[in-house]
């Protein structure tokens, strides 16, 4: 049999062991990894993304880490332009494209039929001000008669979406998506796998990982990337961990909150993770701790 062009997806709420399940896959099917993960395309933010250092990749290639500067945002839309090409041109190579992260959303940008209108900073000001002038109630009546599917889907409390929605409208001359596409794939064969953990367990593991990231240097890392502007970075400054940094840094919490924090949101994000990849039906889960994972993971994705 030749090549077929075909996607594999390692997904999961962070913290179970999707980097090391995608290069031991990759290296199964002679692949490369392709990275999903926002905070992990930024040079210099590698402790506190648990960004695999080069040594520990076992030689498999890696696309679309290290790739933007602090300073430049990081938008959906355009990983989901950046990430088919890669995967392209990995088929092109007959090579097998293993797509790792903790995003729903970016996973499902890759995959997907999601699109992503363009924006206008005038078009969106000037619906913004008349949401201001009328209150979004009366904004959500405008949409109604331009675009009623889209306005049925959108709160009429809720005036950023109404905003957004009659730009798109205006710009592109055709209704807003205000929904998300159906689970399925417009890139070709896709096996998702996932890997879980019990909560208590899951919860536990990401307590350590966070003191093991503050052993690690995580504080000096931020006062590094501080150094270089991080607290203005649009994207960037935003992370978990780093804006909790920034905050101890900055004088606004003691080291010890910064740390109790990170922990928190790390653990309400891994559930908000699971909740999302559960809606999901493609994705086949596994127990991160299994001790044939690997060869299970196999199985999974040799069954597409």
């Amino acid at each position: 049999m030749g090549f077929i062009a075909r996607t594999v997806g390692v997904v999961g709420p962070t913290g179970v062991g999707k980097s090391d399940l995608a290069i031991g896959l990759a290296r199964r099917l002679g692949g490369e990894v392709v990275n999903a993960d926002a905070y992990q395309f930024y040079r210099g933010m590698d402790v506190g993304t648990a960004k695999v250092p080069s040594a520990g990749r076992g030689g498999v290639p890696h696309h679309l880490l290290d790739v933007l500067d602090l300073a430049e945002p990081a938008s959906v839309a355009d990983f989901q332009h950046h990430a088919r090409a890669v995967i392209a041109d990995c088929w092109s190579r007959e090579v097998v494209p293993v797509v790792a992260g903790g995003s729903s959303l970016y996973m499902r940008a890759v995959v997907d039929d999601l699109d992503f209108p363009g924006t206008d900073p005038a078009v969106r000001a000037r619906w913004a001000t008349r949401c201001e002038e009328i209150g979004p109630a009366a904004l959500h009546a405008e949409l109604v008669a331009r675009d009623p599917e889209a306005a049925a889907h959108i709160l009429p409390s809720n005036g950023r979406r109404i905003v957004r929605a009659l730009e798109v409208v205006e710009l592109t001359g055709r209704p807003f998506r205000a929904t998300m596409p159906p689970y399925e794939s417009v890139i070709g064969p896709v096996a998702l796998v996932g890997l879980r953990a019990d909560r208590e367990v899951l919860d536990a593991r990401l307590a350590a990982r966070v003191e093991a990231m503050w052993a690690a240097g995580f504080v000096e890392e931020v006062e590094k990337l501080a150094a270089e502007g991080l607290a203005d970075a649009p994207t960037a400054s935003r992370a978990i961990g780093y804006a909790q940094i920034l905050d101890f840094l900055a004088r606004r919490c003691a080291e010890d909150e910064a740390k109790a924090a990170t922990i928190r949101v790390t653990q309400q994000f891994a559930r908000r993770q699971e909740r999302l990849f559960a809606k999901d039906p493609r994705v086949v889960w596994l127990d991160y701790d299994a001790p044939d994972l690997l060869d299970r993971a196999m199985t999974v994705v040799e069954g597409e």
